[in-house]
Parts: structure tokens; sequence; C-alpha cells
């Protein structure tokens, strides 16, 4: 009996110290993808990361041309531009700060930032919503006509903290293909602001793509949002990630500004279908400036502007997957967490739906090979891409530094994703 007993307890931590290796038993086929997706000349460079819930590397790979990246080492230590992978980061720290009582979903945004209480809705010159109009725009409809120019009118309502976390607050990115509204955001150069006052002042001064609460629109809501948080702890949000999730919860590798020893990867375009270094001004999602990453920046912008190793993000990663707790720090309740990752919008996608800016996968992405469905995931501008799967207690990143990427690297994350589930299937079946 004892000698069965003692099999058995051999037997299980066998298993579980094994866990993690069985999830990828052929890792050549996606060192292969990896390398594809390098040889044709669609990326510049390329890293994919797994890890399990304690921190330990299920898989990672990466690849890069050496004649474009000559002096960067790619590994879990390389420095990123994330973009929008900074939004999740700035809704958790809502979170955090409704928890503590400093703010709750419901309030208004005027009574952190007055400023903005007078902001005006654009309409088209036919006094139709713009939101119609920029879901429409690129699809070659013969019956479009241009709303330019606008009339401006008196919000028909209160915009909200929540509203600007689902994105039906009315902010958008001069990428609506309205060309007089991207001209007047462009006209700002918002990413140029000194300081978040000075950004405030400039937002104040734009129209709403719509009155609040009306449609989700993707645009510049989680930027407003960290402003908001600024505001309603009276600290930087700069201040606020270090203070309430990298110091406590040791994470290295997700910040704001450069370290002196921090090195950025160079910015490449692929819009002419071969690869080279971006020029001035073309990543343009809000006019002629990008985010500012020197050690003397003052702008800090919660939709956009963060930076990260492929570690150290998927560390953050891991608090979400652990719902709020990293490294002996409970960071957010876990009913919180669980917020995040509710439906809110895009209920009728048959793709998924959208949480708190986490996208949840439907059973359609197993249908199509191309992972599971529950996964939480999100991207950013130049190309990064991650997933949280709960079911099997790791994280997914996908990182390189790509704008506009050529059609060869088109369904990149989907293929690279989907031999992950489809080794992950093959062991569970």
């Amino acid at each position: 009996m004892k000698n069965t007993l003692f099999l058995l307890v051999l037997l299980f931590f066998f298993n579980s110290c094994n866990k993690k290796e069985s999830l990828i038993y052929d890792s050549n086929s996606l060192d292969s993808l990896v390398s594809k997706y390098v040889d044709n000349g669609s990326q510049a460079l390329l890293l994919v990361r797994l890890e399990d819930r304690n921190g330990n590397t299920i898989y990672q790979n990466s690849d890069k041309d050496y004649d474009l990246v000559t002096d960067h080492h790619i590994n879990e230590n390389t420095w990123f531009r994330i973009w929008s992978m900074s939004k999740i980061v700035t809704i958790s720290l809502t979170m955090d700060l409704v928890e503590d009582g400093l703010l709750k979903l419901e309030d208004p945004v005027s009574k952190y930032i007055p400023e903005l209480s007078g902001l005006k809705v654009a309409l088209s010159n036919n006094n139709e919503a713009l939101t119609n109009y920029g879901q429409t725009l690129g699809n070659d409809n013969s019956e479009f006509q241009d709303p330019c120019p606008l009339k401006l009118v008196e919000s028909n309502s209160e915009m909200t903290v929540l509203q600007l976390i689902n994105h039906q607050a009315g902010f958008y990115y001069s990428t609506t293909g309205i060309e007089c509204l991207d001209n007047a955001l462009d006209s700002k150069n918002l990413a140029a602001s000194k300081n978040s006052n000075e950004l405030i002042q400039k937002l104040s001064e734009l129209p709403l793509i719509d009155h609040p609460g009306n449609k989700d629109f993707y645009g510049l809501n989680t930027t407003v949002l960290g402003l908001v948080n600024e505001r309603a702890s009276g600290e930087s949000l700069d201040n606020l990630v270090k203070n309430r999730i990298t110091g406590p919860m040791k994470i290295n590798g997700l910040q704001y500004n450069k370290n002196s020893d921090t090195k950025l990867l160079p910015v490449f375009s692929g819009v002419d279908s071969v690869i080279r270094l971006a020029n001035d001004g073309e990543l343009d999602i809000m006019g002629s400036y990008v985010p500012g990453y020197s050690i003397e920046n003052k702008l800090f912008m919660g939709g956009e502007g963060m930076i990260g190793t492929a570690d150290g993000y998927a560390d953050f990663l891991r608090m979400l997957l652990n719902h709020g707790e990293l490294n002996g720090h409970r960071f957010l309740n876990e009913s919180s967490v669980k917020e995040m990752y509710a439906p809110h919008t895009q209920l009728e996608n048959e793709y998924g739906y959208n949480g708190y800016n986490l996208w949840v996968t439907s059973d359609l992405y197993k249908e199509k090979g191309f992972g599971d469905g529950g996964l939480w995931s999100g991207g950013g501008y130049e190309g990064t891409h991650f997933w949280i799967d709960p079911k099997r207690d790791f994280v997914g990143l996908i990182m390189t530094q790509m704008f506009e990427t050529p059609k060869a690297g088109h369904g990149r994350d989907n293929e690279i994703r989907g031999e992950v589930y489809r080794q992950i299937f093959k062991n569970e079946d």
C-alpha cells in the first residue's frame, strides 16, 4: 500500500513538473513560423514568448533581418513600443482607483477634467452621426457622400468614466477617413504636448465624433482615461504605474520613459510592400507626432505611450491571469478583473466580444484554427499582440515593430497562435 501511494505521489509530481512542457511538443514547427515571417520580408524582427502562471518559459523564439536590425539582440529583455497594449494597464489602474474610492465608473468626466465639459459633437452636413461614416469609409461605397463641412452641436449626454473605458465617449484617432475631422486632430499635434494640462487644452478644442454613450468608436478614449486617473489620484500616470503596479509586484520591463541605458528599436514601415525605416510623421494615428519616450518626457499617454519588454509585459498579463495578484501582492480584487473580461461591447460580433478593452474570443477561433474560445487578447499599433489563456494558465506574446505590415505578413498572429493550439489540442485529445 505504501509503495502504491509513493508511486501515485511521484506520478503526480512528475505530471505537475511537466505540465508546461506538454503544451508545446513540437517547437520546431513554431520556430519555422517565426522564421517564415522574417524570411518572407514581412517582418524586420519577431519574438514569440509563452509563459505559465508562475513565470516559467513554456516557449520562446526570435528571429530578425540582420540587414535591417544590426545592433539589437531580440529576446525577452528587448524594449518595444507597445502602443495600445498600454490601454489595459491604464484601465487596470482605473479599477484600482475605484477600489480605493478615488473615483467611480459612473462619475462624469467633467468632475475630474472640467476643461472638457463644453465639448461639442460634430455631425455631417446633413445632420448624421459621424460614427456611421467612420465605419463605412474605405468600403468602396458608391453612395458615400463626403460629410464635410461639419456641423457642431451641443452634446446631449454627460460623458462618464465608464464610457472612456468602453470607447463610447466620442474620442477618435486621426484615421477616421473623414478628412476634415482628421485634419483638425492632426493640427493639434497632441503627442507633442508638453504635459497633461496642455494635452487637455488641445482636446478641449476638438469636437467629439458622436454623442457620449451613443456608439463605441475606437480612439483616444483611454488616453483621456489616463488623464482622469491623474486628476483623481493627484499623481502622474508614470508614478501610478511605478507605485501601484511595477514596484509592489516587482515587475521589471514595463514603464513610460526610457532609462539612460534603454535602447528602443527602429520604426519600420511596410506600406510600400518592402520593409524600410519609417519616414518622420508616417505613423499618423495622432498626426505627425508620436508619444515621447525620453527621460525628460512629462506627457504620459494612457492609451499609447508605454514601452515594455516581453518578459515585463508577460508579468503584467500574469497578474490578470492570477485575477489581480502577482509575486505575493494583490493589486486588484478578483471581482475587478472579472469585470474587465466580462461582456461589455461588440456583443453581436461572431468572433467574440469586448470586455474593458480586452477582446474575448469566441469558439469560432477554434473552428477556424486560430486558437480557442475564451482567450483574452489585445495588441498595439506597431504589430504587438498578446493573449491570456485562463483555461490552461498561460500567457502569450507576439512582439514586433512594424507599421503597415506587408501582405505576406497578414494573418501572422492567427497562424502562430493557431499552431500553438493545434499542439495543445492534440495533447488534450
